[in-house]
């Protein structure tokens, strides 16, 4: 069968489609398939300047892909699965119309910088990457200087924008995600135990929101060092133990952080089958599975069956295990490959990559909002006895409900 990276329904200026680009299993919409679609004619497009550095493909439509190629030693290891990821959509995609500049940003900002100079002087229509938000940043200020969007992978928000989207897993739509899972499942009240983190901020005030939308009342709500959630814990015991007045407890910390705060939870005697334990994509991690005190809890994570899929590929052509954030250069180049194929002179412009109806990648379907945020269709999974089990699936488009 045939993976693709979709339209869901009509981009504008084209009929609704499935926009064949590479080789797993697709979701069957009924929509006809644009895979066969001819290449757009090239006769009329000026020469593009030569270009410096490495490219993969050799169409006439020119991508930058800004990566920390020579970064940290972290940063270059997701970069060089980030740039396998870029070739094998090219490759899988059959024949795009597409050349991908592979520019380094040194995982800096001032390389970003440079390197998002050197991609526009090349001819770039578009910029993907880069991954850190302080490269986005730089990165971002020249491409829309030129006129040109970005779709970048940092994680940080707050430095999407207009023309800068992001491509990234927001924890914002996991939290909303679980909580209106959460609600639709019958919880009215819920406390919170949250880590004094970057990540913990950036939940807490989505956490607040959301519960408040969906009408749940916050018990309690407490702030815990990183990895010393021992006093909080306390503080917040006689709420969620005994006769509980809460009926869930949101719990967004990562597997290390998970693991002291399910031990300091089971000393006070907290049950999670009286109280369900709630929680966001990072708990998507096997040593997660077995933390007693969050046996049966939910939390919002993408299908995991599409990235299986591309990781079985992907150590195929490479001979190694991608990083988890691979897919996301993947889907990049893919709807970049897309939408150069059937979208004419428009193919990057604002209408089409803010399609409202979205696109479907490897992690499922996805939409950029106007102000460079994205929504994820996501999953609810369930922690059982060392694994996660899928109690919700992913809607398989927007305005549906997988509750």
């Amino acid at each position: 069968m045939q993976f693709a990276l979709r339209a869901l329904s009509g981009l504008r200026g084209a009929v609704a489609a499935c926009l064949a680009l590479s080789l797993a299993g697709c979701i069957s919409t009924g929509l006809p398939d644009l895979g066969t679609v001819a290449q757009q004619t090239t006769s009329s497009v000026p020469a593009a300047p030569a270009s410096s550095g490495p490219s993969i493909g050799t169409g006439s439509v020119r991508v930058a892909l800004l990566l920390p190629l020579t970064g940290s030693s972290q940063g270059a290891a997701a970069a060089s699965a980030l740039r396998n990821a870029a070739d094998m959509a090219v490759a899988e995609f059959q024949n795009p119309d597409l050349t991908i500049l592979v520019k380094d940003d040194r995982g800096t900002p001032e390389g970003a910088r440079e390197a998002a100079r050197e991609a526009v002087s090349d001819g770039a229509e578009l910029v993907i990457g880069p991954l850190f938000a302080g490269s986005v940043q730089s990165a971002g200020q020249v491409a829309r200087q030129a006129g040109k969007p970005v779709i970048a992978f940092s994680t940080d928000a707050s430095v999407a924008a207009s023309g800068i989207y992001l491509l990234s897993f927001l924890a914002q739509t996991e939290v909303d995600r679980i909580v209106d899972y959460a609600a639709a499942k019958g919880r009215r009240s819920v406390a919170a135990l949250i880590p004094e983190t970057t990540y913990g901020n950036v939940v807490e005030a989505q956490f607040r929101e959301a519960t408040a939308r969906r009408g749940m009342r916050l018990v309690a709500l407490e702030r815990y060092p990183a990895g010393q959630p021992q006093a909080a814990v306390s503080r917040v015991a006689p709420l969620i133990t005994g006769a509980a007045q809460a009926d869930a407890i949101f719990l967004p910390d990562t597997a290390d952080g998970l693991t002291a705060v399910g031990e300091a939870l089971a000393r006070v005697g907290f049950n999670p089958q009286r109280v369900k334990p709630l929680g966001t994509g990072v708990w998507n991690d096997p040593q997660v599975f077995h933390v007693k005190a969050l046996q049966g809890g939910w939390f919002a994570a993408p299908d995991g069956s599409g990235f299986s899929a591309f990781a079985e590929r992907y150590r195929a052509r490479f001979g190694a295990d991608p990083t988890r954030v691979a897919t996301l250069s993947y889907d990049a180049v893919s709807l970049a490959a897309a939408l150069a194929r059937t979208q004419g002179s428009q193919r990057f412009s604002e209408a089409v990559l803010t399609n409202p109806s979205g696109f479907a990648g490897a992690d499922g379907v996805f939409r950029f909002r106007q102000d460079g945020t994205n929504e994820r269709a996501l999953a609810i999974l369930e922690v059982r006895g060392g694994a996660a089990a899928t109690v919700s699936p992913a809607p398989r488009g927007f305005g549906q409900s997988g509750t």
